[in-house]
């Protein structure tokens, strides 16, 4: 038993999949050598990813798996064996095919009876040799890599073709000290690899055994193979970085600063560099007055940089860079990249002064000329439709006149900024520089926000708009978004959602329950419908969108840990005020505890099946007390009487654990009522009273949720 290491040699790997390659290459490996019984269950298994290799260390690896027993199926009895017992020419035929000599027929045994009784034999399977099992499992790690794009390339020999995600130019399988002799794209195991470009002490390396990879690749190679140690040391040296510029400011107002956190940026970074040197960069102050966010975003997308924040999160002129070389002096890549960062904010600070030349208002009729979607019009036109909803929203709410103008502005402006250069340039800046460019146009602080946060929440966890203008426009431009791609038959399907309709709902159902209280979502719903009037092949959408949103928040519920019946009960309501679920479910856990809940949830659910199989619809106002005969459906209809105003008050003012509390003391004339009454008698008119008065109870007991749902 010895330790295995396995490497692939290739060109530089694409950076933003290199840490899903790595993981895919070692654990699809190393899973196949454990199925064949040539590594542990509890083998250590050791990814290895760098911008030029994939790699895997496991240990504890056989050279030949053990045998194994192998009961094999061969015929019915009655096809193998004749009358007397002996072996038919068919069973000597298999007996051969599978290597076996007739005096094999004395090994067999039975199983089954009758015409289902079988035969079998009782064999030992030879382990699997590793070099074999090896060169399935690799051939089996590279099919299933997750390659974003496959090229193709010739081998030396100038007329085989592979394809593969990079050329690849080198294998390495050693068990323990020896070579594993399997070969791949071409290539020929050895124990020879490659490490820094420019950097290495040695060249090639020829690897010891597996155990020394790592370590001989970061002294004579310059690499640190690891993917998880090289983005641990990136981390390490940012932050020492972000400390030794701290300590020369210190006791300023700038004297604390920290590398912005970015998981994607740090990953990225990862994936670019075999041994990171990370080094403090500045640029000219005067960037300083460009929006920080632009300033950012052009260092991390299109350099890689990491931007340096204060203490109040304010963007600093220092900035850090990871390095793939270690010069004795550090300088020259310093400058280099100081001169390579210069022109990319000049050109943010040239968008930005450009921008302001125009005013958000003036770029409105423009947005006439852009296309939104071919069954919708232009965003002019979604803009007048944000409008009217955002509008309705407000009145809905009891707006005064003052603040329906603030959202209607805001409605006005908030797709203004996509006509802007800066936004041109960098689509993920929408929003934000519609909020710089309106404070600048002198717009209300209010009107500014909601440009920015009408595109909130953006994605899971994401914050809600800070002001109650930036809810409503958030919730009309989701809601219009939803409504609309509904209407035209642009509905999810599966795992396709290319407009993020799942996205919106869930905005739309978060802003509504954690904020928005009070407001009907149906209602909602159709305001934006009514926005679409004259669209050509506009459908209403309104039942489907609400289905769509109830499945979402049915999801999200469930993933925030409430139980499945629990939710279910709530919302087989419907309840049209989402504000009004978490405190529905909260009611419901508590009413479940109650020792009442299991019978009245029984009773309840026989309640619903009786009115729905009855062939006459039940009418609780048609109740009479003068058909009530039967003691128990006196005390019934007596206990109601008390009961369900308590209840119904409670409920109407919000308290709806107590309106569920009030409903435990009708279990005892429940109990009763169904132990001593019959519904279905022959008199229409009792049987009609008798589904009037439990036609009344389920109203009662179902206001806050249908707590048949609870049954079990």
């Amino acid at each position: 038993m010895n330790n295995l290491l396995v490497e692939l040699l290739v060109e530089e790997l694409p950076p933003k999949a290199l840490s899903a390659l790595g993981e895919s290459f070692a654990n699809t490996l190393a899973h196949r050598l454990k199925e064949q019984g040539l590594a542990p269950a509890d083998a250590v298994v050791t990814p290895y990813a760098s911008p030029r290799r994939l790699g895997v260390h496991v240990t504890g690896v056989l050279p030949r798996a053990a045998d194994r027993p192998l009961a094999q199926k061969l015929m019915p009895v009655s096809v193998g064996l004749d009358a007397a017992g002996q072996p038919t020419p068919a069973l000597i035929k298999k007996l051969a095919a599978l290597g076996l000599d007739p005096q094999s027929v004395q090994k067999l045994r039975r199983e089954g009876e009758g015409k289902a009784e079988t035969l079998f034999i009782d064999t030992m399977a030879a382990g699997a040799q590793l070099a074999d099992a090896l060169q399935k499992a690799l051939h089996d790690a590279i099919a299933k890599l997750p390659i974003p794009k496959v090229m193709s390339y010739q081998l030396a020999d100038g007329w085989t073709t592979v394809k593969f995600v990079r050329p690849a130019h080198g294998l390495v399988a050693l068990h323990g000290a020896n070579v594993v002799p399997i070969e791949a794209l071409g290539l020929h195991a050895g124990r020879q690899t490659h490490g820094h470009r420019f950097e290495a002490q040695a060249d090639p390396i020829v690897l010891r055994d597996a155990d020394s990879y790592a370590a001989q690749l970061r002294d004579e190679g310059a690499v640190i193979a690891s993917f998880a140690e090289r983005r641990a040391e990136i981390r390490h040296q940012l932050r020492a970085a972000a400390a030794e510029v701290a300590a020369e400011h210190a006791g300023s107002t700038a004297g604390e600063v920290k590398p912005i956190e970015d998981d994607a940026l740090l990953d990225e970074v990862t994936a670019l560099v075999e041994r990171p040197n990370v080094l403090v960069c500045e640029f000219g102050r005067e960037f300083l007055d460009v929006p920080q966010e632009c300033l950012i975003l052009t260092m991390k997308a299109n350099q890689k940089y990491f931007p340096l924040l204060d203490a109040q999160g304010k963007l600093t002129h220092r900035f850090l860079v990871v390095s793939n070389i270690t010069p004795i002096d550090p300088g020259a890549v310093k400058l280099g990249n100081e001169r390579v960062v210069r022109p990319r904010l000049a050109d943010a600070k040239f968008f930005f002064d450009q921008d302001r030349k125009k005013m958000l208002e003036d770029r409105v009729p423009g947005l006439d000329k852009v296309v939104y979607h071919a069954k919708l019009g232009s965003q002019g036109e979604r803009v007048r439709r944000v409008q009217a909803i955002a509008r309705g929203i407000a009145e809905q709410i009891g707006w005064a006149p003052d603040q329906v103008a603030l959202v209607n502005r805001a409605a006005l402006l908030a797709k203004a900024d996509l006509l802007t250069d800066m936004v041109g340039e960098f689509p993920e800046l929408q929003g934000i520089m519609g909020h710089y460019y309106a404070l600048h146009d002198g717009e209300e602080a209010q009107v500014a926000e909601a440009i920015e946060d009408h595109y909130r929440p953006r994605f899971a966890g994401d914050d809600l708009p800070r002001n109650d203008v930036g809810l409503v426009l958030a919730l009309a431009d989701k809601l219009e978004t939803l409504v609309g791609l509904f209407g035209v038959g642009e509905k999810p399907s599966g795992d396709k959602d290319p407009f993020a309709l799942r996205r919106h709902a869930l905005g739309v159902i978060r802003m509504l329950m954690e904020r928005a209280t009070g407001i009907s979502l149906t209602d909602t719903l159709k305001k934006a419908a009514e926005s679409f009037a004259g669209v050509p092949g506009f459908a209403d959408p309104v039942a489907a969108v609400r289905d769509f949103m109830f499945d979402r928040l049915d999801n999200l519920l469930r993933e925030q840990g409430f139980s499945a019946p629990d939710v279910d009960a709530v919302l087989a309501l419907r309840p049209d005020i989402l504000a009004t679920v978490p405190q529905r479910l909260q009611a419901v856990r508590v009413f479940v505890s109650l020792p009442e809940a299991p019978a009245l949830a029984a009773a309840n659910k026989r309640v619903v099946n009786i009115l729905k199989k009855s062939e006459q619809p039940a009418n609780p106002a048609a109740l009479r007390d003068d058909l009530l005969l039967e003691p128990a459906e006196k005390a019934l209809a007596q206990a109601l009487r008390t009961v369900a105003p308590a209840a119904d008050s409670a409920f109407d003012h919000g308290d709806y654990t107590q309106s569920l509390k009030y409903l435990a003391a009708l279990k005892v004339p429940v109990d009763a009522f169904f132990d001593h009454v019959m519904v279905n008698v022959e008199d229409p008119a009792l049987r009609a009273n008798r589904l009037a008065l439990l036609a009344r109870l389920q109203t009662a007991m179902n206001r806050v949720a249908d707590l048949s749902r609870l049954a079990s």
